[in-house]
């Protein structure tokens, strides 16, 4: 079964004129802003920081709903292939550890692969996906 992690969003304005960003299915992401641009220009990273608190907390990521003709916010390629590892982990109920073992490498190694905020290189994700039985694909899609 292939992962995505596209989210729709809702944009409203508040009373006070501020532009609201959250994500229906992930309710701890939120930004807002001055302007439509604005609020937009931060709801990524506000995903990203949601989401990072999911794995921290040991919880499953939660399925993005249909778009239903929303707008939509997705995570860089990199920060998706560590959702899908994380979330493939979830689905194996393996530990961090078990999965060290597999790859041949320390729990501390896997762990960085699970943070958001590291840089790791999408090798190494693709590398411990494949023991989960997962394929990593990159597609690209003109702009709208």
């Amino acid at each position: 079964m292939a992962s995505t992690f596209t989210y729709p969003i809702d944009i409203e304005t508040d009373e006070a004129g501020f532009v609201l960003v959250t994500f229906p299915d992930v309710p701890e992401a939120g930004t807002d802003g001055v302007s439509v641009d604005e609020a937009l220009a931060g709801a990524s990273d506000s995903l990203i920081a949601a989401l990072g608190g999911y794995i921290q907390d040991h919880r499953p990521i939660p399925n993005p709903s249909p778009a239903r003709g929303r707008n939509t916010v997705a995570p860089p390629p990199l920060i998706a292939a560590k959702l899908a590892l994380y979330q493939s982990m979830v689905d194996h109920k393996l530990t961090r550890v078990a999965l060290a073992e597999k790859l041949g490498l320390s729990e501390g190694a896997i762990r960085r692969l699970l943070d958001l905020d590291h840089r790791s290189h999408i090798a190494q994700v693709e590398a411990a996906l494949a023991v989960l039985g997962k394929r990593l694909e990159v597609r690209v899609y003109d702009a709208a």
